[in-house]
């Protein structure tokens, strides 16, 4: 059992190397601690799941937390929170006409090319500025910049 603990840790941090979401790192660690105790308890494998499990479990919930919070703080670059979180509020660039949702155009933002409609239902022409407030799917709602208010959660501006 020694050598299977340490072949599923081993995958499980390559797993980890993926998706630094730093679940499987702790399941590694577990499966680490299971490999200790096989070399000292070979026979106790229900022991060696135990501690897998506990060793886990506790990184998981206790540790891991604080390890996220470390990486986000120290994650250098600017971070894009959801695409919610990323796109609203930035400005972006008509590319042709842009209407209600019957009359769907594009826009540039960030150097990509996404579908726009028009946060009023009026139609907003080619090269227009425009406001991002909201996100439907894959689909901005949009408004031209000199017409911004106040933004309401619903991607409406008053």
């Amino acid at each position: 059992m020694l050598i299977a603990w340490l072949v599923v840790g081993v995958v499980l941090l390559l797993i980890e190397l993926q998706h630094l979401a730093f679940y499987a790192l702790f399941v590694a660690i577990g499966c680490f601690a299971a490999a200790a105790t096989a070399a000292i308890a070979p026979s106790a494998v229900g022991v060696q799941a135990a501690v897998a499990m506990a060793v886990s479990g506790v990184g998981v919930v206790a540790v891991r937390p604080m390890v996220s919070r470390v990486f986000e703080g120290r994650h250098l670059g600017h971070g894009v929170h959801g695409v919610h979180g990323g796109l609203v509020g930035q400005q972006a660039l008509t590319l042709d006409d842009v209407g209600d949702g019957r009359s769907i155009g594009h826009v540039r933002l960030a150097g990509e090319k996404w579908l726009a409609v028009s946060g009023d239902g009026d139609a907003i022409p080619p090269n227009t500025t425009v406001l991002v407030t909201a996100v439907r799917g894959t689909t901005l709602i949009v408004w031209p910049v000199g017409e911004i208010g106040k933004i309401e959660p619903n991607g409406s501006v008053t």
